[in-house]
């Protein structure tokens, strides 16, 4: 792994071509171990000054003070402007790039939750409607400790399946793919060692099983968008879970941190 995180980050033209038929793919470009060392030390010290929060649920964790309740810090923003990591997510977004959201799914030894199948998109306020997420593994992430699943190519019709909602208390998210949309057969284990990740379509059909295994699986999301769609604060109001699980986007800050904005976004909201 060492050779590969010094190598020059870009995907390669199979892993581009990957991305576009499946909807994910996973570089062999990964971090180096002193990125690595840098998102552990961060995840330490989240998970310390949010005790109360489960790990599973801890929304923008880039931003020092929020309106969805976790008290992020400063080294998930540092690291989602790292220049090789938009480099590569340049070549499936393209050269305008908006950060707009970084969460962190940390599922515990024994009782890490489930995250149920269902797309990121039915739950965003971009229109058009496109984000790429890289999913960044800070502990390995194997099928025994809830590693992400997915269903390749359901992203492809660019179409919103229909979800319901599901709020059991073992769930970190509540909307839930219905059933008899896609073969749930078709799903696909996302194996990663520490320091590798995965991008993913905005309508690719994943999520992960419980964590009922003697080790942690964490893991950051960060969320780019293309400046040509906007980010529209008006789509969605604010969602609250009796567990506690808030999402907020009418005060949610994004970045522009590559290119040129060209759909008119507010870079100023959640700043002041």
């Amino acid at each position: 792994m060492n050779d590969i995180a010094a190598a020059r980050a870009r995907l390669s033209p199979d892993e581009v071509a990957r991305y576009r038929a499946e909807g994910y793919v996973i570089p062999r470009w990964c971090l180096a171990p002193a990125k690595l060392a840098f998102l552990r030390a961060a995840l330490d010290r989240l998970l310390a000054d949010n005790p109360t929060i489960r790990p599973e649920k801890l929304i923008s964790a880039h931003i020092r003070k929020g309106p969805e309740n976790t008290r992020g810090n400063d080294a998930f923003l540092e690291f989602a402007h790292d220049r090789d990591l938009l480099d590569i997510v340049e070549q499936v977004l393209g050269p305008d790039i908006i950060l707009w959201g970084c969460q962190v799914f940390c599922k515990p030894a024994g009782d890490g939750m489930e995250v149920p199948m269902h797309q990121d998109g039915r739950y965003w306020p971009i229109r058009p409607l496109a984000t790429c997420t890289a999913w960044i593994a800070i502990d390995d992430s194997r099928p025994e400790n809830g590693c992400m699943r997915v269903i390749p190519g359901s992203h492809r019709q660019g179409h919103v399946y229909e979800h319901r909602k599901d709020t059991r208390p073992d769930l970190a998210l509540d909307l839930v793919l219905e059933d008899g949309q896609l073969d749930p057969a078709a799903a696909r284990d996302v194996e990663l060692e520490a320091g590798q990740f995965s991008l993913h379509d905005v309508y690719l059909v994943h999520g992960s099983n419980r964590n009922r295994s003697t080790k942690r699986r964490a893991g950051v999301a960060i969320r780019y968008m293309p400046a040509t769609s906007r980010f529209d604060r008006t789509l969605l109001q604010r969602q609250t879970r009796n567990e506690g699980y808030v999402v907020d986007f009418t005060t949610r800050p994004i970045w522009l941190v590559r290119g040129r904005d060209r759909a008119g976004n507010d870079f100023r909201v959640g700043k002041g």
